[in-house]
């Protein structure tokens, strides 16, 4: 395993996954609520392939708590650790849910936080385990993903909220999405004011360019007028692309120059945030 592989599969399981993420710096237990591979975003940057517009199938509880029982056990108690996993990144740091889509599309969101939470009471965990939601915050405001959001405050959780631009352009453009930036200020509101919440901020060239001037003017405004909002912003995940996109405009795609990426994170850090870079 590592940090250019992210492959669902490598564990042969439905809902449960292990990969070396760069942004949780060790081993982050993946949930997965989207086995049939759909979203209601398309990303351009986005690994999984024959990606497809929908939400989450109906998820099998018991067979979820299954493998996540089974696959912590191996992880805890078994070789699996010493098998697959680097030396520098044999520690479990997270349980996230993310996937082959938006894991807030799942209907039984909140039976799976509360599932998670009476799992982990069973095992010898790090205290500094979170439960980590990847999620792009189209489906905040819905009650079910509120509840599951309560939840998860109890129990260490992190939302990481997707912000790639700050205007429609962009975002209909690198997302594929029409919601507002109204709405979506609304619901990065909401989020911060149940459970601790980041932004979570892909960086790329596209046709070989970085965020335009323009992008990223509007990009810094809206951060910093959540901040004078007073929005509990925990600070900004700043991410560049290691991985081979699976959608039709991965070719247009290339990393960014690091010079740019760093100039980028210090923007976003003199508004007085903190920012976790991951090149």
């Amino acid at each position: 395993m590592n940090t250019s592989d992210h492959s669902r599969d490598i564990a042969g399981l439905t809902y449960v996954y292990p990969v070396v993420s760069r942004r949780a710096g060790g081993v982050s237990v993946g949930v997965n609520l989207n086995p049939n591979n759909a979203c209601n975003w398309r990303c351009i940057y986005c690994q999984v392939p024959d990606l497809k517009r929908g939400a989450a199938p109906p998820i099998d509880l018991e067979k979820l708590e299954r493998e996540l029982r089974g696959f912590l056990r191996e992880l805890t108690q078994g070789d699996f650790m010493l098998q697959q996993v680097p030396p520098e990144a044999r520690t479990i740091q997270d349980i996230a849910l993310s996937g082959n889509g938006e894991p807030t599309s799942a209907k039984e969101f909140e039976q799976v936080i509360e599932l998670i939470g009476e799992v982990k009471k069973d095992f010898s965990l790090p205290t500094h385990l979170k439960l980590v939601l990847i999620t792009n915050g189209s489906l905040i405001s819905r009650p079910y993903v509120r509840a599951g959001l309560e939840r998860m405050a109890h129990m260490n959780g992190e939302v990481w909220f997707k912000l790639d631009s700050a205007t429609p352009e962009g975002r209909l453009r690198i997302n594929n999405s029409r919601m507002s930036l109204k709405q979506v200020r609304e619901h990065i509101r909401l989020s911060a004011s149940i459970c601790p919440t980041w932004l979570q901020t892909c960086v790329f060239n596209l046709n070989g360019q970085p965020l335009s001037e323009q992008e990223t003017k509007a990009y810094l405004d809206f951060v910093e007028n959540l901040l004078q909002e007073d929005v509990p912003l925990k600070g900004v995940l700043v991410y560049g692309i290691a991985r081979t996109s699976y959608q039709p405009e991965a070719k247009l795609l290339s990393r960014v120059d690091r010079v740019w990426f760093d100039r980028f994170c210090d923007k976003i850090k003199k508004l007085g945030l903190e920012v976790k870079p991951n090149y």
